[in-house]
């Protein structure tokens, strides 16, 4: 019996590592060890929450990048920079506002030196393609977002790419506009109407990675690395209603929570638990999230894919929150689901004061940078200390970014729970003489 052949090889990356220079010039660790391959005819997904390095990820593969360490090839040759045949949809339209939609889509064929008339058959060829036929001489600010992103396609699909980046190309549009785009785009790619060979996708919306993608990449962070790669073998067109579609998303949400509580707890015993990343979450948030948990259907209890749908939260906005409560132990994330805890249902019932007591304890006894930041003012005499004093600190155990995002978190927390304040205009912690 012969053997099914292998199809070819679009993209290799090899033992990839990137690292970019922090501000004192040490090296800042952003993908490690990543070894990936793209097949010609398959949709390739890198799912993870933001700081992952996914964006980072997909512009090595492209050459838009070079990698610190690591090989790649593209086509079975070394890639050193943006090859042809490669092109790229971006998060952004990215349009010049004072071209029109031909001409815009004509920028995508300057680099093959095509005659004027051939430019003008094939820009309206992929126009005509993506659904845009009528709106040549169109302007951008006279298209919806949806038709944008649209230009946006027809601009990377018009020069017969054999290679498809899309780096979070319907995350900017309203989801009934993403839903139509996405579904006509695979719609095009299942009747292989498209030039393109194979795709490769960042998101961060886990049912649309199980929507579009032959195998789902899930990206860990600090530094990036492959946490999990997750086939998807359903047949198109995929029933989001079906079992089979609900396993593969309730998996990445176990694997997803998994990481999460992983890593919070590698964190607690570095620098005694100060230097533990938090997110950037509101107060707002926390506590409407928690009253939804807490009231039917959920009674205090939810799988993270279910709860997600109806809040309209993808990973980049229900993962934070879910981390702050488990941070905060007023929940427990365990197996892709979230549970109240005991003082989470009681901060569910209290009145404001009573949230805020209960927020101002948890906060001294399972945060400990707000610990730590209310005991230097406590034990200075002017109950002052400039951010710098924290950020430098933080900065010693976590990346710039995550240490700013971080001590934003707990300002923000603290100043709820009136542990102290913070003077934005002087960048200075102190405690009012009103504060506990």
């Amino acid at each position: 019996m012969a053997q099914p052949q292998k199809k070819p090889l679009i993209v290799e990356l090899h033992n990839v590592c990137k690292a970019f220079a922090k501000p004192s010039g040490e090296p800042l660790p952003v993908l490690k060890d990543i070894s990936i391959s793209i097949t010609e005819g398959e949709i390739l997904g890198l799912l993870g929450r933001s700081g992952s390095g996914k964006s980072t990820l997909l512009r090595i593969a492209g050459g838009l990048i070079e990698p610190t360490t690591g090989d790649v090839l593209y086509r079975g040759a070394p890639l050193t920079g943006p090859a042809e045949g490669i092109a790229v949809v971006f998060q952004t339209f990215a349009l010049y506002p004072w071209l029109t939609v031909l001409d815009n889509v004509e920028l995508g064929l300057d680099a093959l030196r095509l005659s004027a008339d051939e430019e003008h058959r094939r820009a309206n060829s992929a126009i005509d393609l993506i659904g845009l036929d009528g709106f040549q001489s169109a302007y951008p600010r006279e298209l919806s977002g949806g038709m944008r992103q649209r230009v946006g396609f027809a601009r990377a699909l018009v020069s017969d790419p054999t290679l498809l980046l899309m780096d979070e190309p319907f995350s900017a549009l309203d989801v009934l506009t993403a839903e139509t785009l996405r579904t006509d785009f695979l719609d095009l790619w299942i009747a292989h109407k498209l030039p393109t060979k194979a795709v490769l996708i960042v998101t961060h919306n886990i049912e649309e990675a199980v929507a579009m993608c032959d195998r789902i990449l899930v990206l860990g962070a600090n530094p990036g690395h492959i946490a999990a790669e997750i086939p998807v073998s359903l047949p198109q067109p995929r029933n989001r209603l079906d079992e089979g579609f609900h396993a593969i998303v309730d998996e990445i949400y176990s694997i997803l929570t998994s990481r999460i509580t992983e890593a919070i707890g590698a964190h607690s015993d570095i620098h005694g638990g100060r230097a533990q990343p938090l997110p950037a979450v509101s107060i707002n948030r926390i506590g409407g999230f928690v009253e939804t948990l807490a009231a039917p259907p959920y009674g205090g209890h939810a799988e993270l894919a279910k709860i997600a749908g109806p809040l309209a939260l993808d990973v980049n906005d229900l993962f934070p929150i879910a981390a702050a409560l488990h941070i905060l132990q007023f929940a427990e994330l365990k197996y892709g689901a979230i549970t109240l805890t005991a003082a989470g249902r009681l901060f569910v019932q209290g009145g404001t004061d009573e949230r805020k007591g209960l927020f101002r304890e948890h906060l001294l006894r399972f945060v400990p940078l707000v610990a730590h930041i209310r005991q230097v003012l406590d034990e200075r005499e002017d109950h002052q200390a400039p951010q710098a004093r924290f950020e430098f600190e933080l900065e010693d155990h976590l990346p710039q970014r995550e240490a700013e995002r971080t001590l934003r978190a707990a300002i923000e927390w603290a100043r709820y729970a009136e542990l102290f304040a913070y003077d934005n205009r002087t960048k200075t912690f102190r405690i009012d003489p009103v504060a506990p």
